[in-house]
């Protein structure tokens, strides 16, 4: 226990002096009478017995109102274990060489975007089984082909992240073909340098090579390693010749067989220069066990903090020196009454 403003209990020190003047003045009033010989032998009853006990009655009752004006406060001890979350951009190639059908699922072939969108919404709420989920972590989505776009800020709403993962589409107009990977990587880490998390991640997947933009994913990546952000590279793709998507002017596509080339290379040097890995997936299985591996290398801080929350005892402290003052002046001017 412990008191709000324990200044107030200096008046506790005043309670005597109120009790000898009460005193005093009792010991001054009296009554003459013409002799004693007639109220000698009157008998005591409870009631004249009990009449000390009305000082007594307002003495603790002023106390109890001093100790309320204190505001004594009872302390429940609590432990509050939360988790500090990391803040996680994805940043996803949508170029059309991503329509590819070369990746397997249950062993039939569809493009990379669709494999690739539905590990990433596993690796965010988890599958019950290896991955766990991302729960607690600030979770941002980036897209690039050869212009980069920010699709989500950084939140914890990750239903609606995934939502918005759902609308991802790969570009339809040849002008917006590319993969600009360096403006991609300086868009996200400008997203996470003010992520207030424990630490900073960021995952790219792309399938290709930097073809597009103003900044070499190099010069990105050093960006990046001085905002404190890792960065883990993810080539997805076969090896050997795919079938790649081609985008006409009419705005159809067809699909002709091209030589797969990831330039491993710069991932690899992206990677290592922020203290990150590069992953290789060749198809569904070996994508979701680089995202397990990644849930695993980056998880969060579980932190307890023990305190004290403390309840308000005044007014039950306060209730009971009324209590006390209603009691004595209920007896002072009823059977304990005294004249004078």
């Amino acid at each position: 226990m412990r008191f709000g403003d324990p200044t107030m209990l200096v008046l506790l020190a005043l309670l005597p002096v109120l009790l000898f003047v009460h005193i005093w003045r009792k010991d001054q009033a009296s009554i003459n009478f013409p002799g004693l010989r007639s109220i000698v032998n009157v008998q005591t009853t409870w009631a004249v017995r009990l009449q000390p006990l009305l000082p007594v009655l307002r003495t603790i009752a002023l106390a109890a109102c001093v100790v309320a004006l204190a505001r004594p406060q009872w302390g429940v001890e609590t432990t509050n274990v939360y988790s500090e979350g990391i803040a996680i951009a994805m940043v996803v190639d949508i170029s059309t060489s991503m329509g590819a059908i070369d990746l397997e699922v249950d062993d039939e072939k569809v493009n990379r975007l669709d494999v690739v969108k539905g590990a990433f919404r596993e690796f965010v709420e988890g599958d019950d089984k290896e991955v766990t989920g991302r729960e607690g972590d600030l979770i941002g989505m980036f897209t690039f082909a050869r212009y980069a776009d920010a699709l989500s800020p950084l939140t914890l709403d990750h239903k609606a992240l995934v939502k918005v993962l759902e609308e991802v589409e790969i570009v339809g107009l040849p002008e917006e073909d590319g993969t600009a990977i360096g403006d991609a990587l300086v868009l996200a880490a400008e997203e996470l340098r003010n992520a207030a998390a424990s630490s900073r991640v960021m995952i790219l997947l792309t399938d290709g090579s930097n073809n597009a933009g103003d900044t070499s994913p190099v010069d990105a990546a050093r960006v990046a390693e001085a905002f404190g952000i890792k960065v883990y590279t993810i080539g997805a793709g076969s090896q050997g010749q795919a079938m790649m998507p081609q985008i006409s002017r009419d705005g159809s596509i067809t699909y002709h067989p091209t030589q797969v080339y990831i330039d491993e290379y710069m991932l690899t040097q992206v990677a290592e220069l922020t203290g990150g890995r590069y992953f290789r997936a060749t198809d569904r299985k070996g994508l979701e066990a680089i995202y397990t591996e990644i849930d695993r290398l980056e998880t969060s801080t579980n932190i307890g903090e023990q305190y004290q929350r403390y309840i308000e005892g005044f007014p039950w402290v306060l209730a009971f020196a009324l209590m006390l003052l209603l009691s004595e002046v209920t007896l002072a001017t009823t059977r304990l009454r005294r004249i004078p």
